[in-house]
Parts: structure tokens; C-alpha cells; sequence
């Protein structure tokens, strides 16, 4: 049986590498932890882990304390996993082998090992290689079958470190949507560190900005990114994201629709964001006539803000606060300022469905 997913809080306050940091991150949710390299993002995930010391180090998942000023629980006893870009495999034993090696040094019986190595192997689509050594899987296999071990010791904590990282735009995006499904069921309380913005709007129910080895910001992703409170975050989060129901054709959100085509596998009434640049949307007075352009939205602007040479133009519409880019000369030829009432539209095209 799965143990109850935990209460996550950690506190840590450490000089080399920097990290001062106070956090609770809630049980059976997923947060992404992001911000500039050297941040201290995977030190964070290390010590959590118990592979890393920290100066000072106050850590309870649940009513358990992993770390504290009188006893400090080492990482194989933590009932955390923790899985990197690289899936570091066992060379020299199977992918079965591999997958069963932590209910074995859990002292499971061989009904039960066999059953958790069947059942994790089937749900990250990879029990046609079972009989396979490491080096003969490819980058996404390997990285598959590091999900399955670390999902088979049926983690309290999962952590993960970049884990697409290494592999291809297509690649990554179906391990994505794998592990979209797979933390669906909330049986761990997750926390995984990414540079991509598509890794935080599908898969984070929570994000955290680490900056210099302290939290920036902090709260629900769509907060989080929807007002950018550093640089950092705005840079990430320079896109407009539309959340709602995948309907076959666009994705319904509470107060209208938006279609798209999808960018990755997302099945007919799951949960699904739509991706766009500010870059992709056109901006006018008066209802676009071309006819082309499915998706148009009134909006009333609420801030018009430089960015270099071009003007970032965000407004109120039905489907949440978006944004749209114009050059001085349009944003002068429109007359928008603050308070104005425009349409803003995009082509279904430009929108990325995840």
C-alpha cells in the first residue's frame, strides 16, 4: 500500500554553496522550482534528498523529522527518490533488474517485487524492454525506465532535477505527458527543478523562484507566472497561458475558448494549456475582418510597458490577463493607452496546446 503522501517543510540555511530557504511544499501537489543557474535549485533538491549537508537544516515530511539539531535520517531511509537528466541505470543488470533493485533492498517478497516491477515497467511504457541491458536503450528509453525505478520504490518525496534536459523536443515532450499522467494519482508530494517554461504549466500545481540562493516568489504557477515579481520569472514567463479543457479542437476555459493545435499528447476533456507568444497577437480597435483568425477576444488594457524597442501591451479579457507586442509606431497609430478597449486576436496556429 502507498503510504499517504506527505506535508513537505523545509528550512535550510546554508554559506557554500548559498542557500537560506523556508518552504512548505504541500502533500501529493507538484511544484516546480526554477530561477538562474546557481541559484541554488539542485542543492536544495540534494539536501531535501539527504545527499547533501547543510550548515543548518530543519526537514519534516509529515510528523517525520528528516532533518534537525538532534538526528538526521540518512537518504536511504527517507523514502525519497531523486532522478536527474542522466538516468544513471545499473549498467550491468537488466531494466527488470534495474526497476526491482529498490523494493529488493526494501526486503519486499518476490510476488510483490515482481508485481512492482510489472506494474511501473507497463505504466512508463517500457515492458518490452525488460530483457534489455542499458546500453541498448536510447536516450528516452533509459530515461523512462529511470522513472519506473525511482516511481517502484514507491517514493513518499520524488525529486526531480531537469530530467528532459538531455533529450529531444519530441522525445521530451512524450515523457512529459507520461509523467503529467503519472502524478496525477498525487500518491508523493513532488518537486522538480526546470529552465522550461512548458515543464511548469503542465506539470506544477505550485512554483518557486529561487534567486541567489533565496526564495523570490512563491504560489499557485498560474500567479506566479501570470505576474512576474523578478526578471528572471519574466523572462520565463513571457508567454501567454490559457488553462481549461481539451474539447478536440481548443481548450475551454471557464469564460470561453481558445483554439490550437496540440504540441503534445493531451486526451479529450483532460486538463490542458494553451501556449502563445505576445509576439502572435494582433491587436485592433474594431473587430478583425480576416476571417482566418479564429481566435478574438475584447480586452481593455491594463498596462502598456517598454521592452526595448517594442511595447508590451497587457489587457483584461475573458480568458485572463494576456499580453500582446507592438512597435511604437502601431502602439501610436492605435492610440492605446491604459484603460483602452481593443480586441486582441491569434491564429490557431500560433497557439501550442499542452
Amino acid at each position: 500500500m502507498t503510504p499517504t503522501a506527505p506535508n513537505l517543510v523545509v528550512r535550510v540555511d546554508n554559506r557554500r554553496p548559498k542557500l537560506t530557504v523556508e518552504h512548505g511544499f504541500p502533500g501529493g501537489g507538484t511544484t516546480a522550482v526554477v530561477g538562474p543557474n546557481g541559484a541554488g535549485k539542485t542543492t536544495l533538491l540534494r539536501v531535501i534528498a539527504g545527499l547533501a549537508h547543510a550548515d543548518s537544516a530543519v526537514i519534516t515530511a509529515g510528523d517525520q523529522s528528516l532533518d534537525g539539531a538532534s538526528a538526521r535520517v540518512p537518504a536511504h531511509r527517507r523514502g525519497v527518490a531523486l532522478l536527474g537528466q542522466d538516468a544513471r541505470l545499473f549498467p550491468h543488470l537488466s531494466v527488470a533488474d534495474n526497476v526491482a533493485f529498490a523494493p529488493r533492498a526494501q526486503r519486499l517478497n518476490r510476488t510483490e517485487v515482481k508485481m512492482r516491477v510489472t506494474q511501473w515497467l507497463a505504466a512508463c511504457e517500457a515492458a518490452d524492454l525488460a530483457e534489455r541491458k542499458p546500453a541498448q536503450l536510447s536516450g528516452g528509453q533509459a530515461q523512462r525506465v529511470a522513472i519506473a525505478r525511482a516511481l517502484a520504490a514507491q517514493p513518499r518525496i520524488l525529486l526531480l532535477d531537469e530530467p528532459f534536459r538531455a533529450l529531444d523536443v519530441d522525445v521530451a515532450g512524450r515523457l512529459r505527458a507520461l509523467l503529467r499522467d503519472l502524478l496525477a494519482s498525487r500518491e508523493q508530494t513532488t518537486i522538480f527543478v526546470t529552465h522550461d517554461v512548458v515543464d511548469v504549466v503542465t506539470l506544477a500545481d505550485d512554483a518557486v523562484v529561487i534567486d541567489d540562493g533565496r526564495i523570490v516568489d512563491a504560489g499557485p504557477t498560474a500567479d506566479v507566472l501570470g505576474r512576474p515579481a523578478n526578471a528572471f520569472t519574466a523572462s520565463l514567463a513571457g508567454l501567454n497561458l490559457v488553462s481549461g479543457k481539451w474539447d478536440g479542437s481548443a481548450v475551454v476555459a471557464a469564460e470561453g475558448k481558445l483554439s490550437g493545435f496540440l504540441a503534445e499528447p493531451v486526451r479529450v476533456t483532460d486538463h490542458a494549456t494553451a501556449v502563445f507568444g505576445p509576439d502572435a497577437v494582433v491587436v485592433t480597435t474594431s473587430p478583425p475582418t480576416d476571417s482566418s483568425i479564429r481566435n478574438v477576444v475584447p480586452a481593455r488594457v491594463t498596462q502598456v510597458v517598454p521592452r526595448g524597442d517594442r511595447f508590451l501591451v497587457r489587457g483584461a479579457t475573458s480568458l485572463g490577463e494576456l499580453g500582446a507586442e507592438l512597435t511604437r509606431e502601431s502602439l501610436s497609430d492605435l492610440r492605446i493607452a491604459v484603460g483602452s478597449d481593443v480586441y486582441f486576436a491569434v491564429k490557431a496556429t500560433s497557439v501550442r496546446v499542452y
